[in-house]
Formats: C-alpha cells, structure tokens, sequence
C-alpha cells in the first residue's frame, strides 16, 4: 500500500509540475498577446509623419525603436522556441521603408513569430538553459522574460516621442 501511495504521489507530482508549465506557456502567450494588441495601439496612435521622429540626433527614429525590438525578437525568440527565423539578425532595422504601413507590418509579424515559437516549446522546457549571444546561460523562461522585457522597455521609451509631438499616448493595458 506504501509503495502504491508514493507512486500515486510521484505521478501527480509529475502531472502537476507538466500542468503548472503549460500555465506559464500559456500565460506567457496570454502577455505577448496582451503586448502585441499594445503595441499596435502605439503604432496606430502615431501619425505617418511621426515614423521618422527623433528627438535629437543620437536617439532612433519612433520606426526604429519599434523594429529594433522587432531584430531582437527574431534574434533571440528561436533560442526558446527552436522556429527558425525567417529574417537575418538586423534585417527589419534595415529596411529601407520604414513607414506606418510596413512598419506595423513587420512589428506585427515580430510578434506573431515570438508567440508560435513560446506555443513550440513543451512543458518542462522553459527551464532548460540556453546560451545567448555566446556569453550569458540562462533558461527559456528567462529569456522570454528578457524579450518581453526589451520590447516593453522600447515601446515605453516612445511614450515620450508622442508626448513631444503634442499628442496623448496610448493608455496602459496592463491586464
């Protein structure tokens, strides 16, 4: 009976450690979802002319906060997810048409391709290590914690570009 109980233990253990992963994979998607509806809410509040705005010479342009964060996305997202990128490292910050349309067109599909590859990854797999930029170990998780980190660190930055054009930002949508 002992033997039993301890093994009826294990394996709900087990069960619940893979259902506890599939909750953070699933909130997880549920936050990049949430970031991804965000960010488009900034990138619709700013007009055209806003794109190429920078508020002095050495700071990026709103366009390439935006796609900076974008290249960091399809960078680092794979590490995790294990989807291979369909752009090279920088290519959206290269772009030369960084106008509204594409710009939100490729922020987008950033997005989108951070969320097929957190919904690639199997429970127990956020916390096995990966290196990043051959320099720091950390796991899965942490990184997409990093990456969500870096996008929202971006976009918050922005707020400022539209409080110098005279115009209201988007408001928070934190839940």
């Amino acid at each position: 009976m002992k033997k039993i109980t301890k093994l009826f233990t294990l394996l709900l253990l087990v069960l619940l450690g893979g259902i506890a992963k599939s909750q953070d994979i699933g909130q997880m998607v549920k936050d990049w979802e949430r970031a991804k509806n965000y960010t488009k809410h900034y990138l619709e509040a700013m007009p055209e002319d806003g794109y190429a705005f920078k508020p002095s010479p050495e700071m990026r342009t709103f366009a390439e906060h935006m796609l900076h964060f974008t290249d960091a996305d399809y960078e680092l997202a794979p590490l995790a997810g294990g989807l291979k990128s369909p752009i090279a490292p920088g290519e959206a910050g290269k772009s030369p048409d960084k106008s509204k349309a594409a710009t939100i067109k490729t922020v987008m599909a950033g997005y989108d391709f951070v969320i097929a590859n957190i919904k690639n990854i199997k429970p127990g797999e956020l916390q096995d290590t990966v290196k990043v930029f051959n320099k720091y170990t950390m796991t899965k998780g942490t990184l997409l914690n990093k990456i969500f980190e870096h996008q929202t660190h971006h976009r918050g930055q922005t707020t400022v570009y539209f409080h110098l054009k005279g115009i209201k930002p988007p408001d928070e949508e934190l839940f």
